[in-house]
């Protein structure tokens, strides 16, 4: 399935190129099995969101490293695609931008017209044909709903989900100009968190590594400068502090880089396994598995 990324530097604005590029699990290395596009999401210094997209894997698309190299943002959120429902298009292409706000999915849930008849209106917030800019727009529903909270807005929405739907995963990763929101529902798909203090776990060390994806290398001294935190599908490097979330775990992580975490819920009503989704659905699972087996191997 896809791949996660989300990235916080406090209240710095960092760049994220050692982790898309350079870490030994970099997202260029993971999207040699997410072949369908790729999105950066990122934030100006006066908020304004911004999401670069392509179509193809991110590992053949030069773009992508450019992106990479030059972005800088206090939080990001990053996406590799292996569809699942949608075709392949820019407007299917993760994160998706509303309100203000940037969400990337990793899951599969069913019945789509149940979730369009319950947003009504709010629709129109959907631009592309994907169960994922559908559960971003419930959730922004629900936050507006709730006065503009957004931990309510996302509870509200996973229950609504949990209760009426059948899904697999709905492991996502939101961010704000100022915080960063990771869920992973139920236990299907992981995700992963690093607290990563400056100068990496001995405290002095630059983040420094060659690139698999052409010849360039990269030290990453404002990574190395500050504290941060990374939200991940899978450990990207050998940091002994990558922690698994628990199942149904919600993330908050602040401008000060604190993690608070909660169990969100309740579990789902109509809980799909591989043999329940559609051949594409669990190809796309499949891979997710296969890339994490071979590097663990």
């Amino acid at each position: 399935m896809c791949r996660l990324f989300g990235l916080h530097g406090g209240r710095q604005r960092v760049r994220s190129c050692f982790w898309l590029l350079e870490a030994p699990h970099s997202l260029a290395v993971q999207s040699r099995s997410q072949p369908d596009g790729y999105g950066i999401g990122t934030f100006a210094e006066d908020g304004t969101p911004a999401v670069d997209r392509g179509v193809v894997a991110a590992f053949k698309d030069e773009a992508f490293a450019r992106q990479a190299r030059q972005e800088c943002s206090r939080t990001y959120v990053v996406h590799l695609r292996y569809a699942s429902s949608g075709p392949v298009a820019l407007r299917n292409s993760h994160p998706f931008l509303q309100e203000g706000r940037l969400l990337a999915h990793n899951g599969v849930f069913e019945d789509l017209p149940a979730l369009d008849a319950h947003l009504g209106e709010d629709g129109a917030l959907v631009r592309g044909d994907t169960d994922s800019e559908r559960l971003f727009a419930l959730v922004t529903r629900e936050t507006r709903r709730a006065g503009g909270d957004l931990r309510a807005g996302i509870t509200a929405a996973v229950a609504w989900i949990a209760e009426q739907l059948p899904l697999y995963s709905l492991n996502f990763v939101l961010t704000t100009p100022d915080e960063l929101w990771a869920l992973r529902y139920p236990d299907t798909n992981e995700l992963w968190i690093l607290e990563r203090r400056a100068g990496g776990p001995h405290g002095c060390r630059h983040l420094d590594e060659t690139s698999e994806v052409g010849t360039l290398r990269v030290r990453s001294d404002d990574l190395a400068a500050c504290d941060s935190v990374v939200v991940a599908s899978e450990p990207m490097d050998e940091h002994p502090d990558w922690r698994l979330l628990d199942p149904c775990e919600l993330v908050r992580v602040t401008p000060d880089l604190r993690c608070a975490s909660e169990t969100v819920g309740p579990p789902p009503a109509h809980q799909l396994t591989l043999e329940d989704l559609s051949a594409r659905a669990a190809a796309s699972q499949l891979a997710e598995r296969g890339a994490e087996a071979a590097s663990a191997g």
